[in-house]
């Protein structure tokens, strides 16, 4: 499905991208990752009690779980949910100003408009993310990251007039080729010392062999590997790419940067970590694990870092760049413990988190649309004070960006409390109890800064030298989405509104299940809980 609609667009833009407005395809690709996600989860549904282990397909190469299809479907739906933050009507005018002769009345580099390619990059990563959840082989996990990593490295630099764009991107390719090139050393080493590829053949040859020779290449291949996506994930100690590149690219491109990889990697360490009896020969040598210990020291680091760092950032989306380290941390810790309790936190944590933090984007987009349609500002929000009385200006985007906020800082009765809570409560069952008292105290820590940013939004009061410069603006716009001056000089008003009907009714859905999930956590909670039982009984 993803293949033939990727195909499809690759003829398709080349050829009509002047006739076809590229809010179209950005719809076509909307509808396609919507129906894949729709097959991902009616095949997980009609597959209950008959793949057991899974399935292997190609020769191997992948490895079809209930476990890998519950996880595609989600990443097909929040791939389609982050597309409906477009604002449609913006891009369409933009698309078409050459053809009336019109051009527009701000600056060229106060607008991010859509072009045809953003649909391309789209489809190239989210097949990418969906054949790593599946990979079961050495190649086919270095062949899916890379084809998921390339596509980002060029969606990061979509937007090729803007210089901090393209210097971010450029940083994201460097430092995630460094990340790539120590996947690829770590997968050579364990194909010399083993001379094989397949997860499941290296696990069997673990099991019945102990010999020190290849065992040592082994451990320190699989580190190389974690290393890797450690990387890619922006945990602590490697992070410090992350915030220059979230700040630096376009608010809707860092909405995908911050959520897509990071599902489809944590879900294949997940897949990795079911097996990982390969780095664990305590029995044999009598040494630590190894895998365990990365996954604790870069989950106390994340912990540690971003909590710390974030606090002192006045610009929005490098401190929501270290908010997302700090939970990266949480993820991490859940995954070492390897537990069924653990395991389903994990999984709730992933789930909620994403669907959190792409409604916070969302808010953020609308706060951009809506500052862009009144004022002369440029159209993303950049820092922190340009949110100064926007509960009185737009009072249900502020209301729907703090519960977010807060959810994100843990507070009850939120889903973030919830996922939280299921973390701690498998750390400390698990008794990794220092662990669990250092994310205790940097979650209330967090909280600080989550809360200067609601104390600027509720309780002060905008600039005032905006008024004047606001007022001209609006008498000129009259209201409308975009002004646009005719070849004479006059305004000519587009209808419309700073913020689709599509990207409002989405935050109106999202914002009420952070909220209200706590009157029925059922359907998530058995969700989680099925999926993480399947890692451990067929």
């Amino acid at each position: 499905m993803l293949s033939i609609s990727l195909i499809s667009l690759v003829i398709a833009v080349p050829l009509f991208s002047y006739r076809i407005t590229p809010s179209l395809f950005n719809r076509i690709t909307c509808v396609t990752l919507l129906y894949a996600s729709f097959l991902s989860f009616y095949a997980y549904s009609a597959s209950q009690g008959f793949f057991g282990a899974g399935v292997g397909v190609y020769n191997g190469l992948f490895h079809v779980t209930n476990i890998s299809m519950g996880i595609e479907a989600f990443i097909f739906l929040v791939g389609a949910l982050i597309l409906l933050g477009w604002a449609s009507r913006y891009t369409e005018i933009v698309s078409r100003l050459p053809i009336h002769g019109a051009t527009p009345t701000r600056r060229p580099d106060t607008a991010t408009p859509t072009i045809p390619e953003y649909s391309l990059m789209i489809l190239f990563t989210t097949i990418g993310a969906s054949l790593l959840v599946s990979s079961s082989d050495l190649v086919s996990m270095f062949l899916s990251i890379e084809l998921q990593s390339f596509a980002v490295y060029v969606l990061a630099t979509l937007y090729r007039n803007s210089e901090s764009a393209t210097a971010a991107g450029l940083k994201y390719f460097l430092l995630g080729g460094l990340s790539s090139a120590l996947i690829l050393l770590g997968t050579a080493l364990i194909y010399t010392s083993t001379g094989l590829t397949q997860f499941e053949a290296i696990y069997n040859l673990v099991s019945v062999s102990g010999t020190e020779d290849y065992m040592t290449s082994l451990t320190l291949g699989m580190l190389l590997i974690g290393i890797g996506f450690v990387f890619k994930v922006a945990s602590a100690p490697f992070h410090n790419w992350a915030p220059d590149v979230y700040d630096g690219t376009p608010t809707i491109v860092t909405s995908w940067l911050s959520t897509m990889p990071k599902i489809s990697i944590f879900a294949f360490l997940l897949e990795l970590q079911s097996g990982m009896q390969l780095t664990d020969y305590v029995i044999q040598s009598g040494e630590p694990n190894a895998w365990k210990t990365l996954l604790l020291t870069a989950s106390l680091l994340s912990l540690i870092v971003g909590t710390v760092v974030g606090l002192s950032q006045s610009r929005i989306k490098r401190l929501l760049t270290y908010s997302t380290i700090s939970h990266v941390g949480f993820l991490l810790l859940a995954l070492a413990i390897n537990s069924e309790e653990s395991i389903e936190s994990f999984l709730f944590y992933l789930f909620q988190y994403s669907l959190t933090n792409l409604n916070v984007f969302l808010v953020l987009l609308a706060f951009g649309y809506s500052i862009h349609n009144m004022s002369t500002r440029t159209e993303d929000i950049s820092l922190i004070q340009q949110l100064q009385g926007e509960f009185q200006k737009n009072p249900l985007l502020s209301l729907s960006f703090a519960l977010c906020l807060f959810s994100m800082a843990g507070i009850p009765p939120l889903v973030g409390f919830f996922a939280k809570q299921m973390v701690l409560y498998s750390s400390t069952h698990a008794g990794y109890y220092f662990m669990s008292i250092v994310a205790i105290i940097v979650s209330v820590i967090s909280a600080s800064y989550y809360l200067k940013i609601i104390q600027v939004m509720f309780f002060s009061n905008s600039e005032v030298h905006e008024s004047s410069a606001a007022a001209t603006e609006q008498s000129n716009v009259s209201g409308t989405f975009f002004g646009i001056r005719a070849p004479g000089g006059q305004y000519k008003e587009l209808g419309g509104s700073p913020i689709t009907t599509m990207h409002s009714t989405l935050i109106a859905v999202l914002t009420p299940i952070i909220t209200l999930f706590v009157f029925q956590p059922s359907i998530l909670l058995n969700a989680c809980h099925l999926l993480a039982l399947s890692l451990f009984y067929y």
